[in-house]
């Protein structure tokens, strides 16, 4: 753990005495650790201790001084490469699970892109209530890692699962974290995400609702755990905070093809997102075409196949992932696409399905393979489905 940034946040329980031991075992293996406290967490053990202890400053609120200097949130949640709140509350959970932000901690959290863990601490009724379990539930569909309660006495006087893992348990946590939690160091990765829009004119263009987040989420992941990632990005809408992810921004079908071309030779996996235009006008019009006609006839042919060219490609030890958005025969329609490009994976969505396919915030998907394997998943938020493609790539391949 020799100079392994860990951000440790603390929240209002009284296991945060725990938290001054955990920070000790941490500095004890060289890691620099930095801590943010709740307000309400000062409450049961002082910034002080903690700042003694990691040898940092304790932050706890956005202004570090009367001068009204700032507590860099987004810094914070750069720097770490790893972020473990232990002590975590039923409300801090409660808040994380619907992104409220209403102090540092919250903030932090929102902002960081390395993983989370968490270490919750409660009294047994609140542990199994069913809007904690469901909060803990949804956190785990975006990504965030349980460090289960623990069984035993708690402050209440009751004995049942509730306490906060030991320190020892949670150091042990994360140096499996370091030893293994990114086992794609190393490793190249190519990401095709968004849409392509083909011109018709200088002003009307054929394209799709493609909004670029699935994608985009699985490079996060892939970058998380450990790949180097480039990510070909088509026409989105939406702005998206890509630091440390090499991006190239095209427009249509052609540029994607080409950078794709370019880029896949030195991939390790390529994961093919984008929703690209299957067909784009025979002939461009240099000016915008006037409606001056009751029908106008576009003429349209073939875009280049992208996936069927980097399938073909493919050399011994190359991965591809492709998609396959279907509406009718889906299983049978993937299947085919799996083998026809050449693929070792494939991702089916359904628009069948309510809230998978484009503009959502979720997804819901099936995973194919060459060895007939089906994986069928729940409806999750695309930062959960991203994880479980990675996740199907390392398991399977790595």
């Amino acid at each position: 753990m020799n100079e392994k940034k860990i951000l440790i946040g603390v929240c209002g329980s009284i296991a945060a005495y725990k938290t001054a031991y955990l920070i000790r075992l941490l500095k004890k293996q060289h890691a620099d650790v930095r801590v943010i406290m709740t307000s309400s967490a000062s409450g049961f053990i002082t910034p002080l201790t903690l700042s003694t202890l990691s040898k940092n400053p304790v932050l706890t609120r956005f202004t570090a001084n009367d001068q009204g200097e700032w507590n860099n949130h987004v810094e914070l949640g750069l720097w770490a490469d790893i972020f473990v709140i232990a002590p975590a509350s039923a409300n801090t959970l409660a808040k994380m699970a619907n992104g409220i932000c209403d102090n540092l901690l919250l903030a932090v959290y929102l902002s960081a892109r390395c993983p989370v863990y968490v270490a919750p601490a409660m009294d047994l009724d609140m542990h199994k209530h069913a809007s904690t379990q469901a909060n803990m539930r949804k956190l785990q569909e975006s990504g965030v890692k349980m460090i289960d309660a623990e069984y035993g006495e708690l402050a209440s006087g009751l004995t049942g699962t509730g306490r906060m893992a030991e320190p020892e348990n949670i150091v042990s946590i994360i140096n499996d974290f370091f030893s293994s939690g990114r086992p794609l160091q190393g490793k190249k990765a190519l990401v095709t995400a968004g849409p392509t829009y083909e011109k018709i004119d200088p002003i009307r263009f054929i394209g799709n609702h493609s909004s670029g987040k699935m994608g985009v989420a699985i490079a996060r992941q892939l970058m998380a755990y450990g790949a180097e990632v480039k990510l070909i990005l088509g026409p989105v809408n939406d702005f998206f905070d890509l630091e440390s992810i090499s991006v190239s921004n095209v427009i249509s079908a052609d540029e994607m093809y080409e950078l794709a071309k370019e880029q896949f030779t030195g991939a390790d996996i390529t994961v093919l997102a984008a929703a690209v235009a299957d067909y784009k006008p025979r002939i461009f019009a240099d000016s915008k075409i006037k409606k001056n006609k009751d029908n106008l006839t576009l003429e349209l042919t073939k875009t280049p196949d992208i996936a069927a060219s980097l399938g073909k490609k493919k050399s011994d030890g190359q991965i591809i992932v492709g998609f396959a958005l279907e509406t009718d025969n889906e299983f049978e329609n993937a299947r085919k696409k799996l083998y026809s490009k050449n693929f070792n994976m494939i991702v089916l969505n359904s628009l069948n399905d309510p809230g998978a396919g484009f503009g959502h915030d979720t997804n819901k998907i099936s995973i194919l393979d060459k060895d007939n394997n089906t994986r069928e998943y729940e409806l999750k938020s695309k930062t959960g489905v991203a994880k479980d493609i990675v996740d199907a790539i390392v398991e399977n391949y790595f």
